[in-house]
């Protein structure tokens, strides 16, 4: 009797096809499944109007290695480090109800992971449309917590709920959190989508204690880079927020998918609870369309979007093009407003590599300073 094994060296030689094919993990006879992935990314970033702000830079973006079991139905496991930025990514474990209780009752996770408040913010950094995250998803977006979440999806709707506590991998954001995400998916099928949801969260930080006995009470950052990865100024800054009592952030997304067309949007807002003074309200919202030339579709599945798969020898050509507006400014905090107009091509040559390329146009204004940088960036790709 043949071994119930399947990996990319059982096939042929002559069937196999290193575009879609590569020897990254092993699968059991049981259905386990073990391996590693990998997400390289490699930028060059040049500015100019932006009256000696920036340096134009080329460097690594993002260098992450990860190892992962896992068993369909059963369960699935991941760990995953960035060792650019020397930082955790997930680190969770998932069961699926039905392996435990004989139906499908959604799934349960343990450990660092994104929370359910965003959107674009929940798709992998190396499936994005754009180079780098929009300007209200960088300063709402919660992140990856410590904690446990439970979702459950179905074809034409998905629900999401988690609670955190003990901030995060890093020591960083000590507090707690509770969150949820719902979506309707009306339409639900490969190059056919319409996507409409929302999320709401509550975070109460917590005061830290330095090694020196200082303490710091809670507070709450709000900032975004203009949508570029390799500097560290920003044009719009809220500033530390203190003393915060806990943070609210809504979100409404939508997305719709039309063979080589679609079109996806978000807005996000946050509302700080500060002890003694009035609440502070950031808000902001993008939108953006994308064209596959060669006729392909962006993928989608569980509620997340996902990089386009070529079908010919030669790859797949997306354009994309995006708006993105942040206010900071509310009451005495003057954080600033900016907004972003991005132009991006994508040239997927296979399934693992990408070549990425933006041209981000930047229109600031932060107490009474205006920067309005032009951006070109450039991205080359290797994840599996």
């Amino acid at each position: 009797m043949a071994p119930a094994i399947a990996t990319a060296a059982d096939a042929p030689r002559n069937d196999y096809d290193w575009r879609t094919n590569w020897p990254t993990h092993y699968v059991f006879a049981d259905g386990t499944d073990v391996g590693f992935s990998l997400k390289y990314q490699y930028d060059l970033d040049r500015f100019s109007n932006d009256q000696g702000v920036y340096e134009d830079a080329q460097t690594n973006r993002r260098k992450e290695f990860g190892m992962f079991i896992r068993k369909k139905g059963v369960y699935d496991g991941t760990v995953v480090f960035d060792f650019q930025t020397k930082t955790w990514l997930d680190v969770f474990f998932r069961v699926q109800s039905k392996a435990l209780l004989g139906a499908d009752y959604g799934a349960l996770r343990v450990g660092f992971m994104k929370t359910p408040v965003g959107f674009e913010g929940n798709t992998s950094t190396g499936s994005t449309s754009f180079m780098e995250t929009s300007l209200p998803m960088q300063a709402i977006y919660a992140n990856r917590r410590l904690g446990m979440d439970w979702a459950l999806t179905r074809k034409n709707y998905l629900v999401q709920l988690g609670y955190y506590k003990g901030g995060n991998l890093q020591g960083d954001l000590d507090g707690r959190m509770v969150a949820g995400r719902a979506a309707w998916t009306p339409l639900n099928s490969p190059g056919i989508v319409l996507h409409l949801g929302g999320s709401l969260s509550r975070e109460s930080p917590q005061g830290t204690t330095d090694g020196r006995g200082h303490y710091n009470p809670p507070s709450v950052r709000l900032r975004a880079l203009p949508e570029a990865g390799l500097i560290t100024q920003r044009l719009v800054d809220s500033g530390a927020l203190r003393i915060a009592e806990h943070v609210d952030r809504r979100g409404l997304e939508a997305l719709w998918i039309g063979g080589p067309w679609s079109v996806q949007s978000e807005y996000l807002d946050a509302k700080v609870k500060l002890r003694g003074r009035p609440a502070y309200d950031a808000r902001g919202w993008y939108a953006y369309g994308s064209w596959v030339m060669t006729g392909e579709s962006r993928g989608y599945s569980a509620g997340n979007v996902s990089d386009v798969v070529p079908k010919s020898p030669w790859g797949a050509l997306e354009f994309v093009l995006r708006y993105s507006t942040l206010d900071l400014d509310d009451g005495i905090t003057r954080g600033g407003t900016e907004s972003d107009w991005t132009l991006g091509a994508n040239w997927y040559l296979t399934k693992f590599l990408k070549l990425q390329a933006n041209y981000v146009r930047a229109t600031s204004d932060r107490r009474d300073l205006r920067i309005d940088p032009h951006i070109f960036e450039m991205r080359a790709q290797i994840m599996f």
